[in-house]
C-alpha cells in the first residue's frame, strides 16, 4: 500500500501538470486570437485524440513494466513541453495573435501531445493497482484514483487561469517543465515491486493487437456488454457537455457559474474518498448500476424547475457518483483480465467510451436548437407543459435534460435485467 501511495502522489502531480498546461494553453490561445473556432478545434482534436490513442497507449503499458511506462509518459511530456517553449521563445509575438498562424498551431500541437502523453499514466495506474494490492483492497484504491483525478481537475482549473493572468506563457511553460522534471526524479527514486513482463502467445507481445484484445474481452461473459453500456451512458452524457453551460448561464452570471463549478468539482473528490473508505461492496457491478440509476434519476429532476439551487445540488450528487462508476468498472476489469493484457483492455475501453460524448456534443446542438427550444417557446409544449414547467429557450434545454435522464434510467433498468448483467454479477 505504501508503494501505491507514492505512485498515486507522483501521478497526481503529473496529472495536475498536464491538465494545467492544456487549460492554460486553451485560455491563452483565446486571449491571443479571440477565436472561438480555434479553441473549438483544439477541444475537438484533444478529445478525439484521447479517444483514438487508447488502443496504442494501452499496448505501451502492457509492453513495459508499469514504472517504465510512466517514465516514458513523463519524458515524452518533458520533451514536448520543452519544444513548445523553444517555439514560443524563438518566434515573433505576432505569430501567436491570429488563428491561422502555422507557428501557433505548431506550438499548440507540441503542448497538446505533451498533455496527451500523460494519458499513458491514466491507463497504467489502474494496472498498478492490480500489481501492488490484493483484490479486497483494489476498489478502495480505485476510489483514491478518482479523488486524485478530481483534485487534479480542481487545482489545474484554478492555477491555469492565475498562471496565464499573472505570470504569462513563458513562466507557465517553465513551471510545467519544472514540475515534469520533479515527477521524473521522484519516480526514478521509487522502488516498485514488479515482476518481469512475460508475453505469451495468448497475451500478445505488447503490440497494439486490437483483435487479441477483443478476443480477451469476449472470453469474459458480459464484459463487452458492460463496456458498451458505459459507452451508451457517455453518449447520453454528451448532452450535458454540449448544453450545460448554456443552461447554467441562463440562470446566473458567468462569474457565479465559474465559482459554482469550482465548488461542484469537489464532488469528484468526495465521491472518490467515500469509495476509498467504504469500498464498493461484494458486487461492484451492482454498485455500478445502482449509481447509474441514481445519476439518471437526478437528471430527470434537477432541471424540472428553473432553480440554480436545484441544479447545483443535482450536479454535485451526479459528480460524486462518477468516481463510483469509474472505480466499479476498473475493479471488474482488474478482477477478470490477466495483468499482462490489462493495459490494452483499459485503453480499449477508454477509446470506445470516450468517443461517445464528443459525437453527441456535435449532434445535440441542432436537436436542441430546432426541436426542443421551439417546442417550449412557440410550439405545443407551451400549452402542454408551460403552466408548471415554464417556457422559453432555457426550458427547452431543461426538457432535453429531463428526456435524456428518462432514456438513461430506462436503459439502465433494462440492462440490469439482461443476461450479461447476471453473468458479470456471478464473477
Amino acid at each position: 500500500m505504501r508503494a501505491f501511495y507514492f505512485v498515486l502522489v507522483n501521478s497526481l502531480v503529473a496529472s495536475v501538470t498536464n491538465t494545467f498546461v492544456w487549460f492554460a494553453i486553451t485560455f491563452w490561445v483565446y486571449l491571443q486570437t479571440k477565436s472561438v473556432l480555434a479553441t473549438s478545434f483544439m477541444a475537438g482534436i484533444y478529445i478525439g485524440t484521447v479517444a483514438l490513442s487508447g488502443f496504442m497507449l494501452g499496448s505501451v503499458v502492457d509492453r513495459y513494466r508499469k514504472k517504465k511506462a510512466m517514465m516514458i509518459s513523463s519524458i515524452c511530456s518533458l520533451v514536448l513541453y520543452s519544444l513548445a517553449g523553444l517555439v514560443y521563445v524563438l518566434s515573433p509575438a505576432e505569430e501567436f495573435t491570429h488563428a491561422g498562424s502555422p507557428v501557433l498551431w505548431m506550438f499548440i500541437v507540441f503542448t497538446l501531445f505533451g498533455a496527451l502523453a500523460g494519458n499513458i499514466r491514466n491507463i497504467a495506474l489502474p494496472t498498478m493497482v492490480t500489481i501492488l494490492l490484493p483484490e479486497p483492497e483494489r476498489d478502495k484504491a480505485n476510489g483514491l484514483i478518482g479523488s486524485a483525478n478530481g483534485t487534479a481537475f480542481l487545482v489545474a482549473s484554478i492555477l491555469s487561469g492565475m498562471a496565464v493572468g499573472f505570470l504569462g506563457m513563458y513562466w507557465t511553460l517553465a513551471a510545467s517543465v519544472g514540475l515534469t522534471l520533479l515527477t521524473i526524479g521522484h519516480l526514478w527514486a521509487l522502488a516498485i515491486p514488479e515482476e518481469d513482463i512475460v508475453h505469451t502467445e495468448e497475451s500478445g507481445s505488447g503490440k497494439v493487437d486490437v483483435k487479441g484484445t477483443i478476443k480477451a474481452i469476449r472470453l469474459i461473459p458480459g464484459l463487452f456488454a458492460l463496456i458498451f453500456f458505459n459507452t451508451f451512458n457517455n453518449f447520453l452524457g454528451g448532452v450535458f457537455m454540449a448544453l450545460m453551460d448554456a443552461y447554467g448561464l441562463s440562470l446566473v452570471s458567468v462569474q457565479v457559474w465559474g465559482i459554482l463549478w469550482g465548488v461542484l468539482s469537489l464532488g469528484f473528490i468526495v465521491g472518490g474518498l467515500v469509495v476509498a473508505r467504504k469500498g464498493l461492496g461484494k458486487h461492484p457491478i451492482r454498485t455500478l448500476f445502482i449509481a447509474n440509476m441514481v445519476m439518471w434519476t437526478i437528471c430527470i429532476f434537477f432541471t424540472i424547475q428553473s432553480s440554480i439551487v436545484l441544479l447545483g445540488m443535482g450536479l454535485f450528487i451526479y459528480l460524486c457518483l462518477i468516481p463510483v462508476v469509474e472505480a466499479a468498472e476498473q475493479s471488474i476489469i482488474q478482477r477478470v483480465i490477466p495483468p499482462e493484457r490489462q493495459g490494452r483492455v483499459f485503453g480499449f475501453a477508454q477509446s470506445i467510451e470516450q468517443a461517445a460524448s464528443p459525437l453527441t456534443a456535435f449532434m445535440i446542438g441542432p436537436v436542441a436548437q430546432f426541436i426542443f427550444i421551439p417546442f417550449m417557446t412557440t410550439g405545443a409544449g407551451v400549452d402542454l407543459l408551460g403552466h408548471w414547467f415554464g417556457t422559453g429557450s432555457d426550458r427547452g434545454i431543461a426538457l432535453l435534460f429531463t428526456v435524456t435522464g428518462m432514456i438513461g434510467l430506462v436503459v439502465t433498468m433494462v440492462a440490469m435485467r439482461s443476461h450479461s448483467y447476471k453473468l458479470l454479477a456471478k464473477i
